[in-house]
């Protein structure tokens, strides 16, 4: 199996565009536990107040953006919508100030859409970071995908997607 670098190394060597598609209603993501709890609590963070939110992340994508690389998310959501979809729609406006571009479809408009079957990222339609999760949400591991007709296939599904969702902005939780 082939060693998977940090994402922070391949977004890093990244030159044009980072898509990311998000297909689960649930993630068990550890390093959000505590945020998802504070979520579900009440807590809310003005996203005017960088200092309380910023993060690595935010850092990373920042950084990528003002190199000129085009960074976009679709996530692919069942409806209703699931408490952690809730939390990602409520936190999105983070993403959007450090540079990202979301959208988001609902599950029933993407009937006749062929997408794969795990969430990915997507660098420079050349180099796929596949997620492998387990049924609670909890990450697995991840792969690298290179072969150019999977990658092809990958764009295709996402630009689909892309095409279909609705911006951030618009979307109605």
């Amino acid at each position: 199996m082939q060693s998977v670098p940090p994402f922070a190394e391949l977004l890093a060597n990244c030159r044009q565009s980072a898509v990311h598609l998000e297909t689960r209603d649930v993630y068990g993501v550890a390093n959000e536990d505590a945020d998802y709890a504070a979520w579900l609590a009440g807590h809310r963070y003005d996203v005017d107040d960088r200092a309380s939110w910023w993060n690595g992340f935010h850092d990373m994508v920042a950084g990528a953006v003002a190199r000129g690389v085009v960074v976009r998310r679709a996530r692919i959501v069942s409806e209703p919508l699931s408490d952690y979809i809730r939390f990602e729609h409520a936190h999105t406006d983070q993403n959007i100030v450090a540079g990202e571009d979301v959208r988001w479809l609902p599950r029933r408009l993407a009937v006749d859409l062929l997408v794969p079957v795990n969430d990915f990222w997507l660098f420079d339609d050349r180099l796929i970071r596949v997620h492998h999760f387990a049924g609670t949400g909890a990450h697995v591991r991840d792969e690298l995908e290179d072969r150019p007709d999977v990658v092809k296939r990958h764009a295709e599904a996402f630009d689909a997607v892309w095409e279909r969702a609705v911006p951030h902005g618009e979307f109605q939780v």
